[in-house]
């Protein structure tokens, strides 16, 4: 049934030659909080991490999943050029380790990362990023085995379940619906025996995912896009739930700076962001068609063929198995898609992450969240001015149907199992 070229993204999509453990224990280690030792460890054998970059060279670095698409679509569609800057192919980088280190080291000064990401590393790690708009909203959502028997979250129960990192809003998400479905998340031995009401959680690379539980190896998993479709498609997965199902519109990855640049170089800063906004803004308007540029069958920044790209970012509402299995609820409330690509980073939902992360099994030393105040975090750890200004300038964000038309910079943050 399955083809292994179908499945073996490890190549072809993030680099990875199997669940190989280094690969797992550096990113266990980056999670667990050990970023300055990590780097400190490895300063002498990164050879490819260029110096600092001082000029004014747009460089971009991404992980090969939709979440990345507004930078993609920016550079792809000549929008830095409009803004007169240069900006360099962006660069494919094979997975969120190696993305910390290339962005911490100067070698790019735009990247996407994984929401909790920036407040583990500014508030953990002292690292001066800040986050300056969000790529996406939705576009993640967990599947699970044909092997099993799962049908809702209370069926997780005893099963092995991988998260793309701990610091993660798939993480956040899957152990918020856990917790109402009564199961407990643990952090185990795969080989240790589990009571029914736990789920052992692991930290999976996404391309191992769908070869991961074709092989039975685990039994669910919760990524971006486009692993979930891929695993429907290659690798005999059944979509339990979309979490942009459960968080109405939530962020995933974010765009990120540096701090340092930002405050040095505002009008740079500014061009960079008024191409990214446009970007986002294409991207939600003309799905099918930025689904084909983005694939290997189109202008090749991602892996994945273009039906699997398509897939991930238009099959949603309208798929009847979708509503009649459940992974679909809200939608007549809620109003999105599989994707949705919204560039306002609202302040509730950064409160929200910060306040949720206590509450998220995680490995490693987590010490410095129980000093973390969410209204300080909310106002420090982002940059409003520069995606505002852009959107002011770009309108047409205003009728994306997540915006609120009476007050585009506030919303409520709704979570409905």
């Amino acid at each position: 049934m399955t083809d292994p070229k179908d499945l073996d993204l490890h190549a072809a999509c993030c680099g990875h030659d199997g669940v190989d453990e280094d690969k797992r224990k550096t990113l266990d280690m980056l999670a667990s909080g050990g970023l300055a030792a990590m780097l400190g460890g490895l300063a002498s054998s990164l050879p490819s991490i260029a110096a600092a970059q001082d000029d004014d060279v747009v460089r971009i670095g991404y992980l090969p999943i939709t979440d990345a698409t507004p930078l993609l679509v920016a550079h792809a569609k000549g929008y830095f050029e409009d803004e007169g800057l240069e900006a360099e192919q962006p660069t494919l980088i094979r997975g969120w380790a190696p993305l910390i280190e290339g962005f911490t080291s100067n070698k790019f000064n735009l990247v996407h990362f994984l929401k909790p990401i920036p407040v583990w590393m500014r508030y953990n790690n002292d690292f001066p990023v800040k986050i300056m708009a969000w790529a996406h909203t939705n576009g993640s959502a967990l599947v699970v085995g044909g092997h099993t028997d799962i049908t809702d979250f209370s069926g997780l129960g005893g099963k092995q379940v991988a998260v793309p990192f701990w610091y993660s809003m798939h993480n956040i998400v899957l152990q918020y619906a856990l917790r109402e479905a009564g199961i407990k998340a643990v952090i185990k031995d795969q080989n240790e025996e589990l009571a029914p009401d736990e789920c052992n959680l692991q930290v999976l690379p996404p391309p191992d995912m769908p070869p991961a539980l074709a092989a039975q190896k685990i039994d669910a998993y919760i990524v971006a896009e486009p692993f979930n479709a891929l695993g429907e498609l290659r690798a005999g997965a059944r979509m339990l739930r979309f979490t942009g199902d459960i968080w109405k519109n939530h962020p995933c990855c974010v765009v990120c700076m540096n701090e340092e640049v930002t405050n040095s170089k505002p009008e740079w800063t500014q061009k960079v962001m008024n191409a990214v906004v446009r970007g986002a803004i294409y991207a939600s308007q003309n799905k099918a068609e930025v689904a084909e540029l983005l694939s290997r069958d189109g202008a090749g920044y991602l892996p994945a063929p273009a039906p699997v790209v398509t897939r991930a970012m238009t099959v949603y509402e309208d798929n009847a198995d979708y509503i009649d299995s459940g992974a679909i609820q809200n939608q007549a409330e809620f109003q999105n898609g599989r994707i949705d690509f919204q560039p306002w980073p609202y302040p509730s939902a950064t409160k929200l992450i910060v306040e949720a992360m206590s509450d998220t099994v995680v490995s490693g030393d987590t010490t410095f969240l129980a000093g973390l105040d969410s209204d300080f975090v909310t106002e420090d750890l982002v940059d409003y001015n520069f995606v505002k200004t852009a959107l002011e300038a770009n309108p047409d964000w205003l009728n994306d149907p997540s915006v609120n038309p009476g007050d585009p910079y506030v919303r409520e943050e709704i979570l409905k199992l």
